[in-house]
């Protein structure tokens, strides 16, 4: 598994993890995220049980299972959340942040020990060291209940599905030619996001934070003037429509 860093200042670091040519053809590719700052980490939409123990060696690589005090998720689909059971088992003294609505179905994946904490529908801030992160409202893109991660330090945004696209594992990290992409997001943003007015009240509410990279759960991250590029894109696209791929 691949690792790069989005973002370092002093002791606050930004880094995602993806690309794992050795996973299952049949399972998607997933970009995991962690954010360390002064002696803490909370790792974003940790993965699927299926690529645990690569993630485990990667984060590990860059801090210690005592500084990890948090995990996120920002909804409830296996892919990101589905080694739950197995991070419970590494961090007894973690909280798990998600929306609250999600509590119970989260438990079926094993959570003994790690706390819950429910994420109220307008969103929360969250302590992280010496930085404020906030939990963005982002419901029915594509879940009901769903939220992104918005670093005002580091100008990044952890937008979840919002932005994701299927692409090789040879792919770069970063959008090169936003045209080409296209293709790579649109079904997906057609068939799974299902509702105009959230998706415009989302755009409506991201134009007004300061982004310099937005980092979707699967595909291509979005840096400098493709933030910009998608949100035209995505303002523009009618979601919604269950059609042949």
């Amino acid at each position: 598994m691949k690792a790069i860093s989005l973002y370092q200042k002093g002791n606050h670091q930004w880094l995602c993890f993806g690309r794992d040519p050795e996973r299952d053809e049949k399972i998607i590719d997933t970009n995991q995220y962690m954010i360390i700052n002064n002696g803490q980490s909370i790792i974003l939409d940790p993965g699927g049980i299926e690529l645990f123990s690569q993630m485990l060696t990667s984060v590990l690589r860059y801090t210690s299972l005592e500084e990890i005090t948090a995990l996120f998720a920002s909804h409830q689909d296996p892919d990101i959340i589905s080694s739950l059971g197995l991070w419970d088992q590494c961090l007894p003294k973690a909280k798990l942040y998600s929306p609250y609505i999600w509590e119970s179905f989260l438990a079926h994946f094993g959570m003994s020990n790690i706390q819950f904490e429910g994420i109220p529908d307008e969103g929360c801030d969250f302590q992280l060291g010496n930085v404020k992160l906030q939990f963005v409202p982002a419901h029915y893109l594509h879940s009901s209940g769903n939220f992104n991660v918005y670093d005002k330090e580091a100008k990044i945004l952890m937008s979840g599905d919002v932005g994701a696209a299927l692409d090789k594992d040879d792919a770069p990290f970063f959008v090169e030619d936003f045209d080409a992409h296209i293709p790579k997001m649109e079904f997906f943003h057609r068939r799974w996001m299902p509702s105009n007015k959230a998706k415009d009240d989302w755009i409506s509410s991201i134009r007004k934070l300061d982004i310099e990279i937005m980092a979707p759960q699967h595909g291509g991250l979005f840096k400098g003037d493709m933030v910009n590029k998608f949100l035209n894109w995505f303002e523009k696209l009618d979601v919604g429509v269950a059609q042949n791929k």
